[in-house]
């Protein structure tokens, strides 16, 4: 085997379940169980409601829910993750399933999925991070939007209008509802959003969800309620794994709905298990290997029916708080989901429908964190302006453009941040002046001499400043340029300062620098600047050096008359 096919292997198999994680699960089964099956209840409505939301059924719901839950605990990076389909990625799965059907669905999973594998083979887990805090705030507030806005229909009891845009949506919805008002499906909606979001004040541990939708089922049956339309006739089991909507001449054109999909997967899980992680002791997720994990899971899921998955942050917090321990917890969540797909499928098909939408109500609501969006919005004017613009893009665009969006403009405004901290100081360079001097060579050497003080970084984003400052330099003869304090150079701020040596050399003034660092040589020097400063040998290792060198040359050009003083330390050292 050759080297690099050994290093292949050796890197696939860093992300392939290892004996320690499995051997987690013996420690407190018990408390595993019992955290799964609560996560299970609580799993259940979401997971049903996503489905609905989705396009594709309450059973795509279930089968993501529990084949993805399966997957993604087993080969993720995380011990406390839950997955299954989320808000998220329903808001990018909805133009997919207009525009193309299952079919699509199908092919944006699996190339979503390969997409995945992919970013962790090229630990690719470690880039995430630097995703900026406003950016994913925003988004999140403007999927949370999203997803409220996606109930309104079932909430008011009227059939999803035509439309791609959820504003549009909405707005049509709402019309519909003002010509034939079913103030039945508007009780149960808010009626269950209500239960859940004052239960969760009082008793967060009690999974009200589940309580609210079974409530409000038996209100739909026992009263008989007129227009509580229920989700309708769900399979009983998985389907077999199927290849048939697969449709190879779409993947070109969902390219970017699957980018978008791996994308949203990827910022989602890791987030999530970086919250998991914080709130517990001694658990440290893996991101490669839950890259990798999500990567299976979104292989795995449309096959089955499903639709692309990720970690979930509100099921993962349940799990945790309600005392998991391994992966066993999410385990036992996809089981006890199974169960249900298998054995409770005609009582699930009696839910109404109004009440999935106060599940997703409320859900969208409490997405929606309020502390955290005041102290963005406090923090500074950049990160209040990253995060309306990404929010505000994600409910008007889509998701790809929001999070495209929100990149582009704290890249931009934190480069403007960085540039502003470059300064261009004059300095006073009489104290690094060698030897004694009379009060009349200093004031000789102050008409002729000027230095200059480059803090920070000399970059494409601000090194123009410095062409404009300098290049206005007059009645002096000598400009040192003190580089030392550069932090950092590139091509642009090299070309930059080449120009401006140039240019005061053709107006007659000769400059000099001093403490030009290693690492800025290689960027002066790949762009000609260094055979420039280094003109009649006017680089100099330090400052006073560099005053000295300042000095003999005004001499050589007769601007500088030899005083009595200097002209017997000069004849001295001959």
């Amino acid at each position: 085997m050759s080297s690099w096919s050994a290093r292949s292997w050796n890197r696939v198999r860093s992300l392939l379940p290892a004996r320690a994680d499995f051997a987690v699960m013996a420690h407190a089964p018990r408390r595993d169980l019992l955290a799964g099956l609560t996560v299970a209840i609580v799993a259940l409505p979401l997971a049903l409601g996503f489905g609905v939301s989705s396009g594709l059924g309450a059973e795509a719901g279930l089968a993501t829910a529990v084949v993805a839950g399966a997957l993604a605990a087993l080969f993720g990076g995380s011990n406390l993750q839950v997955s299954g389909p989320t808000g998220a990625m329903t808001v990018v799965l909805v133009p997919i399933v207009a525009q193309y059907g299952p079919g699509g669905v199908l092919t944006v999973g699996l190339m979503a999925g390969v997409l995945l594998i992919a970013l962790a083979l090229l630990r690719a887990g470690q880039y995430m991070r630097y995703v900026p805090a406003p950016v994913v705030e925003g988004f999140t507030l403007g999927i949370a939007c999203v997803i409220g806005l996606q109930q309104i229909p079932n909430a008011l009891g009227v059939a999803k209008p035509e439309g791609e845009k959820v504003l549009v949506v909405t707005w049509r919805a709402v019309e519909e509802f003002a010509r034939t008002p079913n103030w039945t499906a508007v009780a149960l909606a808010v009626g269950v959003a209500a239960v859940m979001l004052l239960g969760a004040r009082r008793r967060p541990t009690v999974p009200f969800s589940i309580v609210a939708v079974i409530a409000a089922t038996l209100a739909a049956q026992v009263f008989g309620l007129d227009a509580a339309d229920p989700i309708g006739d769900l399979p009983f089991g998985l389907p077999a794994p199927s290849l048939g909507f697969l449709d190879p001449a779409a993947f070109g054109s969902l390219l970017a709905p699957a980018v978008a999909v791996a994308a949203l997967a990827a910022l989602e899980s890791l987030l999530s298990a970086t919250v998991a992680d914080g709130m517990t002791v001694g658990q440290q997720h893996d991101p490669d290997k839950e890259l990798f994990g999500q990567g299976i899971a979104n292989l795995a899921a449309p096959l089955f029916g499903g639709v692309p998955a990720t970690a979930a942050i509100a099921r993962t917090a349940v799990n945790v708080r309600t005392g998991a321990h391994s992966r066993l917890a999410a385990l036992t969540h996809a089981a006890v989901l199974a169960v249900i797909v298998f054995a409770a499928a005609p009582l699930v098909a009696k839910i109404p429908l109004a009440a999935l939408a106060g599940v997703l109500l409320a859900t969208a609501i409490r997405m929606v964190e309020v502390g955290a969006l005041r102290a963005m919005a406090r923090a500074t004017r950049s990160d209040a302006l990253v995060l309306v613009l990404t929010a505000a893009a994600t409910l008007a665009l889509d998701l790809v453009y929001a999070v495209i969006i929100g990149l582009v403009v704290a890249g931009a405004l934190a480069l403007r941040a960085v540039a502003r901290q470059a300064r261009l100081d004059q300095v006073d360079f009489r104290p690094d002046l060698p030897g004694e001097h009379s009060d009349e060579e200093h004031a000789l050497l102050a008409q002729h001499i000027v230095a200059y003080r480059i803090d920070g970084p000399l970059f494409f984003a601000g090194a123009h400043r410095f062409l404009l400052e300098l290049s206005d330099v007059a009645d002096v003869r000598v400009v040192i340029l003190r580089m030392s304090r550069i932090t950092t150079m590139d091509a642009t701020g090299a070309l930059v300062l080449k120009d401006v040596v140039a240019k005061l050399n053709r107006r007659g003034i000769a400059v000099m620098t001093s403490g030009i660092r290693p690492g800025q040589r290689r960027a002066l020097d790949a762009v000609g600047a260094l055979d420039l400063l280094r003109l009649e040998g006017r680089e100099y290792a330090t400052t006073p050096e560099a005053i000295q060198g300042a000095r003999a040359y005004l001499h050589c050009a007769g601007v500088l008359p030899m005083l009595p003083q200097t002209a017997a330390v000069e004849e001295a050292s001959r």
